[in-house]
């Protein structure tokens, strides 16, 4: 069988000291296969983000292994886990989190700056094409203040894909958007899970949007079911 893509090994995260220690995950096994599409599911306060922040690197454990495209980020230094996740991951947050002086182009395209690995030609073929895989092209030149809820998110997926990761980490992806953009948005989603062979792991409070994950995972108290 393929190495998993995504690998907890006896994960426990904790924050506070003492008597005021907050246990957030109690002892997370879990594998998931690349090309997945992963649900996590439960309740505000479950422990649904801090479990995608562990797995994608962006806070450490408290104990406990994880692996994630073969890479053990529980060893990686914070000076280096920023490339980690450069190459590895893409995030789609429920904010969107797009920087408002900078055109929709241009945040796609930022994700590229630190990378000296592509010429500016290659950074903006690059962001032009995720810009007409989200079907956003047209509006490349606005800023987020003058798009929709909908139209930001869909800038934020191109923002999360413009460097090709293995992984694509969604927070709550609808949660700012009505049932019908939000459904819009998850079809997208779900296509590049299909087209690309990305794995995707969604975590949310919204049981409908369970139907698009080939796969569903319930949190309560820090446990994973």
């Amino acid at each position: 069988m393929a190495q998993p893509i995504i690998q907890l090994e006896d994960v426990h995260k904790e924050y506070g000291k003492g008597k005021n220690t907050v246990a957030a995950l109690k002892d997370i096994n879990l594998e998931i296969q690349r090309g997945e599409f992963v649900a996590v599911v439960g309740p505000s306060g479950c422990g649904k983000s801090t479990l995608l922040h562990v797995m994608a690197g962006l806070e450490h454990p408290t104990s406990g292994r994880i692996l994630l495209d073969g890479v053990d980020v529980t060893l990686v230094s914070e000076r280096d886990l920023p490339k980690v996740r450069a190459q590895k991951v893409g995030f789609v947050f429920q904010a969107f989190l797009l920087i408002e002086d900078l055109t929709a182009f241009e945040n796609v395209q930022s994700v590229l700056w630190p990378s000296f690995d592509y010429t500016k030609e290659k950074q903006e073929e690059m962001a032009l094409e995720v810009l007409r895989e989200v079907d956003m092209l047209e509006r490349r030149d606005h800023f987020p203040r003058q798009m929709s809820g909908g139209e930001q998110q869909r800038i934020a997926i191109g923002r999360a894909l413009v460097n090709n990761p293995p992984v694509l980490f969604c927070d709550e992806p609808t949660g700012n958007l009505d049932s019908k953009t939000g459904e819009n948005i998850m079809k997208i989603i779900s296509q590049l899970n299909k087209d690309r062979n990305m794995t995707v792991v969604l975590v949310t409070h919204n049981e409908d949007l369970v139907k698009f994950a080939r796969r569903t995972l319930r949190m309560k108290d820090g446990v994973l079911r």
